[in-house]
């Protein structure tokens, strides 16, 4: 089966999106939580065991503290307290932790707790309570994040009056978890236990008290975690731990009955002693039960996700001779004999495999939870996918033997953009890995742009003073320049093209360019350098610098209000005059009308104000005037759409359809001049300038080719994703756009404008890239190379990362870090599917005219 280029990558990423969801379902389970949600107020506590007897205790314990006050520490490791050098820094604290009145204990902030998370789930005179603990730990280089015993292991200490301490106690620190914190504040604050903590009591706090009442905090402790090991593993009664807590609870009845009947006995002591000994043990097995139950992965789920995406990258990366041949079609085996029987036995392994998975699973799986038609049609899927690899393999392996016995073209070399995206990729790629340059990948795409801008300038210095009369390489160039000339990756037709297409090149950009014209394309690297350090200082993102002050936070203090709206109005100015340009009269007046509305909407809601106004206490919620922009919105994009079908009726209308591309591209900008902030709308402005510097002074007179176009449009498109502000924290998401010009949260609309408003750089530059490699170029296969570059370039870093987080799924910061990063890179492919079919749509639209 032949498919375009284009056509193939848009199947691939629809794919990798089936596959990243299956993966994210097994990644991210279902939390363990409470079903009990009361309405009325509080669950009343269980009562106490009563073995027959009558027993007069229904309600919560007394609390044991008035005040507790949490000093947390970060990085705080247990051996700068417990160790020698607690005594050289911590002289007090090691002083009450030896000679005080205090519990010590080495707390394990076992992944995937981080920050004390569990803290979260609190009038006679009574002592207070100190808690002096750390939320990691760090290794002997200062660093955190992995797993190891210095990382991991924490100080836990508990000072008050209420804790008395014998004259040569001697204390050694006990390990416990972090998470028995909320369970202790809860019971010390005569309050609730959070319905899903999973933490147990320190016994210690509470062994002062009498038998009666240690025996009651045991309970209510032991009933919680019972109940939701209950509402969370089906099997629930062969747990050890459940089993052990009936067994508690019986003994608990009949030391209850005995207490009632007489109170002060040796039985009575030796009974209860043995009720707490069982209770604790029933606590710890319990909550080590549901500890692993909170950090347990859905390991098939996540591979049979992992499956699929990497097949699918390894097709992409095989199929790139053929997809970027200037014919832009590839052969797809889906039919021969051999593809047929391998496709059949991998079915039957599959399909064997996942019963003996599903029938011997012990918690619960989301694959095998499927009906067996949708298990089995991803199973059809990643067997049909794997014999299409094994068959391009092959295919390839037997035409490399042919070719290196009648080479065509031995020798070819790289340019030095072409190194630059290889190991800018493959860079940003590695740096995955590591939680800092996760946290700060704005750095990397801020160095690969700038980098980016300095290649570019090298090479319009060689090609204006020197000339460019060298032979063009025959190895990567997929379509040398933009007037149709065209080449391949590695075989003869392709460079035999190149040779009959020379007398049909535009002139170098030395003849061609006229003296204001040259100096401009020397100068464009430069200015979007300059642009690129402005909008740096706008918006500090990540996390080590998110602190710092900056120019987004100096605009939008109340007294820079004057300031920023007119930064805003020259924004906005600045928007209309790089985008009417392209636009229909109608579409232009649209434009300037809607950017007055978003104007307006800004002025309305507070954020600006008018010249005439400028203390204008009449803040509303703006819903009129975002309305009214929302309308210019939608008949830009309908006027741009009408023109788009009406020049696949009209076939040599080629300007039509040049037009309705930029009003799409239009409709968006507005769009998004909506929904950023008044100060983020320079950010709009300055992708336009460099877009439009981009277009005359660089891909025009350089006469890149459509692959190098398309990755420049990716690596401009991710560094305003974060020129925004925004990052890989979750915390830094617009939610604010999903609100702009409704009355009430509407999910759906909610969720699109918060999208949208997100990845706005993003979608404007792939909008950017279709309309120019369309109005620009009049080579037939521009558009299916883009797409295609599109498709791998954004397959390859989400390919790689779901394996990472696989491998870092116990790092310490998987949650904080690496798990935001993997929901940001799942919406990113969602979004790149969208932009392939809208590739794939233009592209068909070019080959029914042509």
């Amino acid at each position: 089966m032949r498919l375009g280029s284009g056509t193939f990558a848009t199947c691939c990423v629809a794919i990798e999106v089936l596959g990243i969801a299956v993966f994210l379902r097994g990644f991210f389970p279902a939390p363990v939580r409470s079903s009990a949600r009361a309405v009325h107020g509080a669950e009343p506590p269980a009562p106490e065991p009563s073995a027959g007897a009558s027993s007069n205790w229904t309600t919560l314990p007394s609390p044991l503290f008035s005040k507790v006050v949490i000093v947390l520490i970060d990085a705080l490791r247990d051996d700068f307290v417990f160790g020698s050098k607690g005594v050289k820094f911590m002289p007090y604290t090691t002083y009450l932790v030896e000679k005080g009145a205090s519990h010590s204990f080495v707390a394990e902030a076992k992944p995937p707790t981080v920050t004390m998370p569990r803290i979260k789930e609190r009038e006679t005179p009574l002592p207070n309570l100190l808690v002096l603990c750390g939320d990691h730990g760090m290794s002997e280089t200062g660093s955190h994040g992995a797993s190891s015993m210095e990382e991991v292991n924490t100080p836990l200490i508990l000072i008050s009056s209420a804790f008395e301490r014998k004259p040569g106690d001697i204390r050694h620190p006990k390990h416990v978890q972090q998470t028995d914190v909320a369970a202790t504040l809860a019971i010390a604050l005569g309050l609730p236990i959070p319905k899903d903590s999973v933490g147990s009591l320190l016994f210690p706090v509470v062994e002062g008290r009498p038998m009666r009442e240690q025996l009651r905090f045991l309970h209510l402790n032991t009933v919680q975690l019972s109940k939701l090991l209950q509402e969370n593993v089906p099997s629930y009664e062969k747990d050890p731990g459940f089993e052990q807590f009936k067994m508690s609870e019986r003994l608990h009845g009949n030391w209850i009955r005995l207490y009632l009947e007489e109170k002060h006995s040796e039985v009575l002591f030796n009974l209860g002693s043995k009720v707490l000994r069982q209770y604790l043990a029933a606590l710890k097995t319990l909550s080590l039960s549901l500890s692993t139950q909170v950090a347990q992965y859905d390991m098939y789920s996540m591979m049979v996700g992992t499956v699929v995406v990497l097949e699918v990258l390894t097709l992409l990366l095989l199929s790139v001779p053929q997809a970027l041949h200037r014919k832009a079609e590839l052969e797809v085996p889906l039919s021969s004999p051999g593809f047929s029987l391998l496709f059949y036995l991998v079915i039957l392994v599959l399909s064997a495999v996942h019963v003996i998975v599903c029938t011997s699973a012990e918690s619960s799986c989301y694959f095998c939870g499927l009906s067996w038609l949708a298990a089995g049609g991803v199973m059809v899927l990643a067997s049909a996918l794997l014999c299409v690899v094994v068959s391009v393999l092959t295919n390839m392996l037997v035409g490399g033997n042919a070719s290196r016995k009648n080479p065509v073209h031995p020798s070819s070399r790289w340019s030095e953009l072409d190194l630059l995206i290889l190991l800018g990729t493959a860079g940003h790629v590695l740096s995955l890995g590591a939680s800092s340059f996760v946290e700060e990948e704005h750095q990397t795409w801020y160095f690969l742009v700038n980098t980016l801008c300095l290649a570019l300038s090298q090479e319009t210095y060689r090609n204006c003073f020197l000339g460019d009369d060298s032979e063009p390489p025959c190895g990567l160039r997929v379509e040398q320049g933009l007037d149709g000339a065209t080449a391949a990756w590695q075989d003869g037709p392709a460079c035999d093209a190149l040779e009959r297409d020379k007398g049909h090149r535009s002139p170098s950009a030395s003849q061609g360019l006229r003296g204001h014209e040259k100096w401009m394309v020397l100068a464009s690297p430069w200015l979007i350098l300059a642009c690129c350090r402005l909008l740096r200082s706008l918006n500090q993102t990540g996390v080590q610098w998110a602190h710092r002050p900056d120019l987004g936070h100096w605009l939008t203090s109340s007294d820079h209000k004057a300031e920023l709206s007119v930064l805003a109005a020259i924004s906005l100015l600045v928007v209309f005059v790089l985008v009417q340009r392209g636009c229909s009269s109608v579409s232009k007046a649209a434009l300037a009308l809607g950017l007055l509305g978003v104007y307006c909407y800004r002025a309305a809601i507070g954020s600006v104000r008018f010249p005439w106004r400028p203390d204008s206490k009449d803040i509303s919620k703006g819903i009129i005037e975002a309305r009214f922009v929302y309308v210019f919105v939608l008949g830009i994009l309908f006027t741009g759409t009408k023109d788009l079908l009406k020049s696949q009726v009209i076939a040599a209308d080629f300007q039509l359809k040049t037009v309705g591309l930029w009003e799409i591209h239009s409709g968006l900008v507005l769009l998004a001049a909506l929904l950023f902030r008044p100060h983020n709308l320079p950010v709009l402005a300055f992708s336009l300038l460099i877009q439009t510097l981009m277009t005359k002074f660089i891909w025009k007179p350089l006469r890149h080719d459509a692959a190098e176009i398309t990755v420049m449009h990716y690596w401009f498109g991710q560094a305003f994703f974060y020129f925004q502000g925004n990052s890989n924290n979750i915390a830094t998401v617009d939610i604010s756009a999903g609100f702009v010009g409704l009355d009430t949260y509407v999910e759906i609309p909610a969720v699109l404008l918060t999208a949208f408003g997100t990845y706005a750089g993003p979608v404007l530059w792939a909008s950017h890239l279709v309309h120019f490699l369309s109005s620009e170029t009049r080579s037939s296969s521009a558009l299916s190379h883009a797409c295609f570059c599109y498709a791998l370039i954004c397959s390859i870093p989400v390919s790689t990362y779901i394996v990472l987080v696989t491998s870092l799924r116990y790092h310490l910061f998987i949650w904080s870090v690496f798990s935001p990063k993997l929901l940001y890179e799942g919406v990113h492919l969602l979004i790149t599917a969208a932009v392939c079919v809208f590739f794939t749509a233009m592209d068909q639209t070019r080959l029914t005219q042509s």
